[in-house]
C-alpha cells in the first residue's frame, strides 16, 4: 500500500478513517503523536488548527507517497488555502469523511478541495464503509495488486480442485416405513 499522511483538522475523521483503512474496529480517541513506520500516518489536528498549516504540512509530507486533505462532509468553512498542495511535492487527494451525517454538504467540501489542488477526491464514511473500498484500491501499489490477483486465482484454483460432495439423497414414502 502506497504510504499516505491524512492531513485535517481535530474531529475530521482521520484517526476513524485510519481504522476503517486497516480494517479495525471503530474507537474514538485523540491521536497523540505521528507513528511514522505506519502505512496511514494519522496527523494530530491541532498541527493543521494553528495558523501555520503550509508548514506542518511541510514537515510531514516527505515522509508519505501521497498527502490526504480531510474535510468532514459537514464543515462550516475550509481550512485550506487555495493552491495549498503546489506547497508538496506529493501527489494529493482529497478525502470528504462522514458523508453518512445528515447535514453532509458533499459538493460544498469537493469544492474546496478542488480549490486546495486535490486532482482526486474521495467521499467516504468510516461508520458505514462506503467508499472506503475505492480509497483503498486507490493507494494499492503494484505490489499489493499482485499478491490479492495471486490469492484470488489460488482461490479459484482450490475451488476447482476441491471435490464437491454428493448430495444426500431424500427418501422416499416407502423406504420411511
Amino acid at each position: 500500500m502506497k504510504k499516505i499522511m491524512l492531513f485535517g483538522r481535530v474531529a475530521a475523521g482521520k484517526t476513524t478513517l485510519t481504522q476503517a483503512l486497516r480494517g479495525e474496529e471503530i474507537k474514538y480517541y485523540k491521536t497523540q503523536y505521528v507513528n511514522y513506520l505506519d502505512t496511514v500516518i494519522d496527523t494530530p489536528g491541532e498541527y493543521t488548527e494553528r495558523r501555520e498549516t503550509s508548514g506542518a504540512l511541510a514537515l510531514y509530507a516527505y515522509e508519505a507517497d501521497i498527502v490526504g486533505l480531510v474535510l468532514s462532509a459537514n464543515e462550516p468553512y475550509s481550512i485550506f488555502s487555495p493552491c495549498l498542495t503546489s506547497m508538496v511535492n506529493r501527489e494529493a487527494i482529497g478525502i470528504i469523511t462522514g458523508i453518512d451525517k445528515p447535514d453532509a454538504n458533499v459538493e460544498r467540501v469537493r469544492r474546496w478541495l478542488q480549490l486546495a489542488g486535490c486532482k482526486k477526491i474521495f467521499p467516504v464514511s468510516s461508520i458505514t464503509g462506503e467508499g472506503i473500498k475505492e480509497l483503498a484500491a486507490y493507494l494499492e501499489d503494484d505490489e499489493d495488486r499482485a499478491r490479492r490477483l495471486e490469492a484470488e486465482r489460488l482461490q479459484e484454483e482450490q475451488k476447482k480442485t476441491t471435490p464437491k460432495k454428493p448430495r444426500a439423497r431424500k427418501k422416499t414414502a416407502k423406504e420411511t416405513e
